[in-house]
Order: structure tokens, then C-alpha cells, then sequence
């Protein structure tokens, strides 16, 4: 893996040097836009929206517009210096427990290695991570944005699990939510019983994305001028009246499974 980002987690008094690695990855088709009378491959190109003319990469530059068309131009230096610590440093600022924190704010994980100098303290704070069973929470600066997330320790190594700030997660207040009031206690019953059928011990090996092999199914038939049938129906949704039935048929087929 090749690291994004290096600097060091602050721990209070305590700097551990760190490089920062990606700790996921997407898995996806890579496809191209197309003309659709003749599959002419459509080319992306940045022009000015005043005369037209297609700007190199090197002429482009970032900038804000502070006023009707005033703008200021903002370097690579500009992004550092506008806090150089915060740019890098991961600045633990509490200790909680993890199950305290709503899953809408968690984002994207990251991992966390020492550098040469900060093997000892790095290992001293996973350890005392471990043995708490804290998570520290971390405010940092990547790609030119401040962000916020939990240092947490994983086995052998720490995650930096960037999270979402509280102004970024929408409430639900405005959904049209149905009260649990005209919910029977028999449905209830059998929908635990259910429940208690489908629960096991966590393994995110038996989950896989299958989507992309059906695609790729997809592709391979047109391929070689086949028909692209659907293979199944498209589900529809179950009556209210039937809830019942559909509870106990579910567990029935479970306990067959079984």
C-alpha cells in the first residue's frame, strides 16, 4: 500500500510520527460514456465558459469567489498554512466508548503505521487503547478539509475511522414515520422469533458484492448478441393483511434451511 498522508498523532503531551494508509477500496466496472448513434467514446474537456478555449492542467488553478465575480486564488501553500499544525497532526481531543456513537457519523477507515521514531509510543497507545476500551476522538486536516474521527485500536494496528461532523448528517424529523401503536404483540413475538433465527457471530466474509458478476453476465451475453432476459421478477410488496402469514412462512422456511 502507498501512503496519503504522513505526519503524527498527538496524545497529549505524546507525538507519535504516523503514515497514513487507505484502509478500503471500491470494486466497480469501469465504464465508458459513449456517443449512442455511432459508440464515439465521449472525451471530458475543460474550457472556459467565456470564449470556449480548452484549459491545460497547468494553467488551472483553485480559487473562491468572494464577491459577483471577484475571486482569490488559493495555492497548495495556502491550504497548509492556514493551520500547519492541524495539517499534520491528528489531535486526539477525548476518550469515549464507541457504542456511545450513532453509526450515521462513521465514514471511511483508515490505518494508522509508525514511523522508525514512533514505534514504542504507538505501541503504547494501542495497548492502553486496548486495555480501556477507548476511542479517541481525533480532528485532522486531509485533502485541504478539516475532518473528525475515532483513533480505536484493531489487533496489531490503530484506525483512524473518519467520521462525519453533526451538521453533516440530515435529521429525520421530516420523514412521514409510522407510530408502532397499531403494531400487534403476536407480530412483534413472531418478528423476534425470526430474529433470534437469522442471528449469528459476525463475519464480513460471507458477504460479497454480486452485482458486478451479474453485470458482467449481462455484458458477456450482449456480447455475443444474446437476449438479456430478467432471470427473476421484480418483488412486490407485501400486504399489510398478510404480515402474519408471511412471519410464520419466513421462519418455517428458515427452520427448513436449518
Amino acid at each position: 500500500m502507498r501512503a496519503i498522508w504522513s505526519g503524527s498523532i498527538n496524545f497529549g503531551l505524546v507525538n507519535i510520527p504516523v503514515k497514513l494508509f487507505s484502509g478500503s477500496e471500491s470494486h466497480t466496472l469501469d465504464l465508458d460514456m459513449l456517443r449512442k448513434s455511432d459508440l464515439c467514446p465521449v472525451k471530458y474537456q475543460k474550457v472556459c465558459k467565456y470564449d470556449n478555449k480548452e484549459i491545460p492542467t497547468t494553467e488551472i488553478v483553485k480559487g473562491y469567489e468572494y464577491s459577483d465575480g471577484q475571486y482569490i486564488v488559493l495555492t497548495d501553500e495556502d491550504f497548509e498554512n492556514a493551520n500547519v499544525e492541524k495539517s499534520h497532526t491528528i489531535d486526539i481531543l477525548d476518550f469515549v466508548d464507541e457504542a456511545d456513537i450513532d453509526s450515521r457519523y462513521f465514514a471511511k477507515p483508515y490505518y494508522l503505521e509508525p514511523v522508525k521514531t514512533g514505534v514504542k509510543p504507538y505501541a503504547l497507545l494501542r495497548e492502553a487503547l486496548t486495555q480501556s476500551k477507548k476511542v479517541g476522538i481525533a480532528s485532522y486536516v486531509l485533502r485541504n478539509k478539516g475532518n473528525i474521527g475515532i483513533v480505536k485500536a484493531l489487533d496489531k494496528v490503530i484506525i483512524l475511522n473518519q467520521m462525519r461532523y453533526q451538521d453533516e448528517v440530515r435529521e429525520y424529523a421530516d420523514l412521514n414515520l409510522p407510530s408502532s401503536e397499531k403494531v400487534q404483540k403476536q407480530e412483534i413475538d413472531l418478528a423476534l422469533m425470526l430474529i433470534n433465527q437469522y442471528t449469528s457471530t459476525f463475519d464480513p466474509s460471507k458477504y460479497k458484492d454480486t452485482y458486478v458478476e451479474d453485470l458482467k453476465q449481462i455484458i458477456e451475453k450482449k456480447a455475443h448478441g444474446m437476449e438479456t432476459k430478467p432471470e427473476a421478477k421484480k418483488p412486490q410488496p407485501a400486504k399489510v393483511l398478510d404480515m402474519m402469514s408471511l412471519l410464520k412462512e419466513s421462519l418455517k422456511k428458515k427452520q427448513q434451511a436449518a
